[in-house]
């Protein structure tokens, strides 16, 4: 993994066009802040696009972004903006859900070069970190000495201290750990004007004027802050300045949100973790009753209770019975211990129904629910969207089950739904809600039911936030919560720190409005013309864009697991090649202010370039964002009517390209030619193929050319007549096997292996019909049923051919990837009137088939007929073949799940049949970088090996001699050949290698070798 600070930023070579630049007002601070400041300064379009938003419900552009390098230049942005009277808005991963990492002045963003850990000191179990480093590093640099920051948001891949310290987040073990207050020693902070102090207890730091004021202040300290509230997070944390609680400046700095100082450096606690843990998962009728008894599993000091109702759980199977459920973390010196502690709490809870979980693999996948709940409760079960905004109210422990009972009436008396999920063992629901903030009449119900939220919260002694802070959406309602004698003393303690208003001004204290710059008023009134059908989104595109909601998944440096989203944000750490970042301008593409010239914008065009369309948000992505379907359409309509690059008119059209040079003859031709130095050079030139890259090798005889010339076999089409239990026919089902342009002209071997393997396992494969001149045309009536459709599959010929329309897809040449689409459909209709399985090798086009069919001819009910039809190899041999034993090759397999695989057809049946052919161990996650034509274009080269030395060329080199290297992909195949020298194979081609092997073992065994 490259660090941020060397990570490559190349991109395609793309036709010029200049970026548009800050108004020109802005001229002179952008001037004076270049002559200042080291580190990168941008006011450019795309990077005040990209941050005009956090993860909340609000929008506010800025002026400009800088990046500065260290406290000195923090200064120097203060500095320079205090002369210009321009605000500044510190900024970390920008998960915030409130709305305080927005702003209209200048944006500092401190995670691009103020991300390292400066010292761990682990006799001390103290750690120094700069404000941008992200949890998941720190915790990856405490885990060797057995520690471990306690504090744990759910986005802690992406989250920064910095934010961290800024809003006082907690996550899922505060009941253990506590808050990150609890977890500060001293932090180092900038005021507007300049002054680096040091916060600590006793005092430490206070800037001058404050211990005055406190102390003037003191009955109000003492009588104002409720006590006995363990989520106390909005406001100023001034209790912490009493003196019967150290007068800790640092602890009450934690939660400002930006407004009091900029942090420039924190030294953090560290705790030990147990050795072992287990989890307690306790079911209940309902989240009210998990709420109410969650307060009586504190005293067995658990490390998390957590809860979840089934509206945010995407299926039951393994939980235990009931409505709503406590995940009850313990820990231990070991499992033994951990399970007991364990069992005493289910033996506690009175609960309908308990297990609990010891395996790591089996938690990691419960937790995982829990920390994608933030993405998946953006929608509603029926697909309606919810936001934030009421995200994290918090009320005593013992209250919180009758609180949950009010609040659901509540929601039902302004006819809104939620899910409400979160820290039950605190007092802290987490609750997204399908408010309209589209429309007037939904705004105005989103301000009236806000106003009644935070009353019912207050009667119940609770806090407005229990996490994220206040930001825009609920400083403006302090008052009802404190009173307003403590919201005027927070804004005298503001005056204190910032005497000037320069740091985030309309939050937390003299706020914005609630309902006022919602990220949502600048969009067009009305439905975007689009090309997909988007049917998750009601067929607007607007609503797809607004799926990301900025929980910043996208943004972790690691995949987990077999995950891929999002290679290319991996491999630059810029925000512009992050999912989110894309979706943000793309939104701000719609929006118009800031990005003005719609489609055709070089800003979104460049973001998009770096896409791999790997597809991997679909599935990794919490709220199901499908950047590689954006892009798609992104490209069809930037460049209508316009030149294309090269590649496209190459690559994008490859199989009509490969079809001609088949048909012609002159595969060896082209591979001579493409084999030598200057020819090669210029056909990579003039193709807009990338100089490093080789072009790879045509096969000299295509799969459908070889497979004409085997003998014939009988078809059978009764078999196909008897379905068993399940619907599936019985044995000798007939199968259609997808003749992809990869396999037809590059890889016949995957093809002729895939044959080789399904007849071996008692299927009849047969290949989809083609047209001839003067042959049967699709709609006659032989191609009624299955005989007919066994009649057209005899008859044809190579003339028209199916395609998946993926290369024309990918390019965003959505009018010929239609009619080519179209064509095949007609072709295919004979296989889909007779209910025939199509079985397709490579993932990139089954994906095609399955997804990008259905989506770009939603008009064509064939088409989403002939998306479920199809099936991959694994998944062909498990519903067809059941009674099926593959060989088995007991050894080790290295290698990497294709994208596509994983986003969109799943490879649950392709781990189960490995499995049975004893190929153990498994394959890597992430992309293999290549992806289809996005490694050969110029400008991409070096991203697409940043991609493949992730995971895939680790992996590869790491395994033993004897392991299998697998790669279904053409793609990760090439990629796998050009810059590691390995050949990966097609599971196909190694299970096929493997029966031929068992057959020349029984020949040679025979008496007579083998011969009639």
């Amino acid at each position: 993994m490259r660090d941020r600070e060397s990570a490559p930023r190349e991109s395609a070579p793309l036709e010029a066009s200049p970026r548009r630049a800050a108004p020109p007002e802005a001229a002179p601070l952008e001037a004076a802040l270049r002559a200042a400041v080291r580190g990168e300064v941008a006011f450019d379009a795309a990077a005040r696009a990209l941050t005009t938003m956090d993860a909340s419900n609000y929008r506010r552009v800025p002026l400009g972004v800088v990046a500065p390098r260290d406290a000195e230049d923090v200064a120097a942005v203060l500095g320079v903006c205090r002369e210009h009277g321009v605000p500044v808005v510190p900024r970390g991963g920008g998960t915030s859900i409130a709305g305080q990492a927005t702003g209209t002045g200048v944006v500092l963003d401190l995670t691009r070069h103020m991300n390292r850990l400066v010292s761990l000191d682990a006799a001390a179990r103290t750690a120094v970190v700069q404000p941008g480093l992200v949890l998941d590093r720190l915790q990856e640099a405490a885990a060797p000495h057995g520690l471990r920051f306690g504090p744990d948001p759910s986005t802690h891949g992406r989250c920064t201290l910095g934010g961290m310290v800024g809003n006082n987040s907690c996550g899922s073990h505060s009941v253990a750990w506590g808050t990150t207050a609890d977890n500060v020693v001293s932090l180092e902070v900038l005021t507007a004007r300049g002054a680096l102090l040091r916060l600590g207890r006793g005092g430490q730091g206070a800037p001058d004027g404050l211990r005055e004021l406190v102390d003037s202040e003191l009955r109000l300290l003492r009588t104002g802050f409720a006590t006995d509230l363990p989520r106390r997070i909005s406001g100023y944390a001034l209790d912490a300045l009493l003196p019967e609680r150290g007068v800790d400046v640092a602890r009450s700095f934690c939660g400002s949100e930006g407004t009091l100082g900029v942090l420039t450096e924190a030294t953090v606690r560290l705790v030990e973790p147990p050795g072992a843990r287990a989890l307690a998962v306790l079911g209940y009728p309902d989240e009210s009753a998990a709420a109410q008894a969650a307060p009586g599993l504190l005293t067995h000091r658990p490390l998390t209770v957590e809860g979840m109702a089934t509206d945010l759980v995407p299926s039951a199977e393994g939980l235990p019975r009931g409505g709503a459920w406590l995940f009850v973390e313990t820990g231990g010196a070991n499992g033994t211990e951990a399970r007991a502690r364990a069992g005493r709490i289910v033996r506690a809870a009175d609960a309908l129904d308990a297990l609990v979980v010891t395996d790591p693999a089996a938690q990691r996948a419960l937790w995982r629910i829990r920390e994608d709940a933030a993405g998946t409760a953006t929608r509603m079960p029926d697909g309606t969207e919810a936001w934030p905004g009421w995200e994290d109210c918090a009320v005593p422990p013992a209250r919180l089950g009758a609180y949950l009972r009010d609040f659901r009436r509540l929601l039902a008396a302004h006819g809104l739904r939620g899910a409400p999920y979160g820290h039950f063992g605190d007092g802290c629901v987490h609750v997204r809600v399908d408010f309209d903030l589209l429309t007037e009449p939904g705004i105005a119900r989103y301000r009236r039911f806000s106003e009644e939220l935070a009353a019912l919260v207050t009667s119940y002694g609770g806090s407005l936030s229990g996490e994220h802070g206040d930001g825009m959406a609920r400083a403006e309602l302090l008052e009802r919560m404190y009173g307003a004698e403590a919201v005027r003393l927070f804004e005298r303690v503001k005056e204190v720190w910032d005497p000037d208003g320069l740091l985030n001004p309309g939050v937390l204290v003299r706020p914005e409005p609630l309902d006022a710059n919602l990220r949502f008023a600048p969009l067009p009134r009305e439905p975007v013309d689009v090309e997909f059908g988007y049917p998750a989104d009601n067929g607007d595109f607007r609503a797809a864009v607004r799926r990301c909601v900025g929980v910043a998944k996208c943004r972790t440096t690691t995949a987990a697991g077999s995950e891929v989203m999002c290679p290319s944000f991996r491999a630059t750490g810029e925000e512009a090649h992050s999912t989110r970042g894309r979706a943000r301008l793309l939104h701000e593409m719609l929006a118009g202010e800031v990005i003005t010239d719609g489609w055709r914008s070089v800003e979104v065009r460049d973001a998009l370039d770096l896409c791999l369309s790997c597809k991997g948000c679909r599935t990794d992505c919490p709220v199901g964002v499908d950047m590689a379907t954006y892009k798609a359409e992104f490209l069809h309509h930037h460049y209508a009517g316009r030149r294309r690059p090269a590649a496209h008119y190459t690559m994008g059209w490859l199989p009509v390209w490969l079809r001609v040079v088949a048909r012609t003859r002159l595969a060896r031709v082209v591979n001579a030619l493409a084999a030598v130095g200057p020819p090669a050079a210029l056909g990579k030139r003039l193709a807009g193929v990338a100089p490093e890259r080789g072009i790879p090798r045509l096969a000299p005889r295509t799969f459908t050319r070889t497979w004409e010339r085997r003998p014939p076999r009988v078809l059978h089409p009764e078999e196909a007549d008897h379905p068993d239990e399940a619907g599936h026919p019985e044995g000798g089902r007939t199968v259609v096997l997808w003749p992809d342009t990869f396999t037809e002209y590059l890889s016949p071997s995957v093809g002729l292996s895939a044959v080789r393997v399904l007849e071996a396992a008692g299927l009849t494969v047969t290949l989809p019909p083609v047209l001839r001149p003067g042959g049967p045309r699709i709609a006659d009536g032989r191609t009624a049923g299955l005989g007919g459709a066994l009649a057209v599959l005899a008859a044809g010929r190579r003339r028209d051919r199916v395609c998946c329309g993926l290369t024309y897809i990918s390019t965003g040449q959505l009018d010929r990837a239609r009619a080519v689409l179209r064509r095949t459909l007609d072709l295919m209709e004979p296989v889909l009137d007779a209910g025939l399985p199509v079985v397709v090798l490579e993932p990139s086009c089954g994906a095609a088939l399955r997804s990008d069919l259905p989506e770009l001819l939603s008009d064509d009910p064939r088409a989403a007929r002939l998306s479920a039809a199809v099936v991959t190899f694994a998944q062909a041999l498990e519903r067809y073949a059941p009674g099926w034993t593959p060989p088995r090759l007991d050894r080790p397999v290295a290698g990497q799940t294709h994208c596509h695989q994983h986003a969109v057809l799943g490879d649950a049946a392709e781990r189960r049949l490995r499995e049975a052919a004893g190929l153990t161990g498994d394959l890597s996650g992430g992309c293999c970088g290549l992806a289809g034509d996005f490694g050969f274009q110029p400008g991409h080269h070096e991203v697409s090996v940043a991609c493949a030395e992730e995971q895939l060329l680790p992996a590869v080199r790491a395994a033993g001699e004897d392991a299998v290297l697998l790669a279904d992909g053409y793609s990760c195949r090439t990629q796998l050949d050009q810059l590691a020298g390995k050949r990966g194979r097609h599971l196909a081609e190694v299970l096929a290698e493997a029966l031929d092997e068992a057959l020349d073992e029984v020949s040679a065994e025979a008496p007579d070798g083998g011969k009639d």
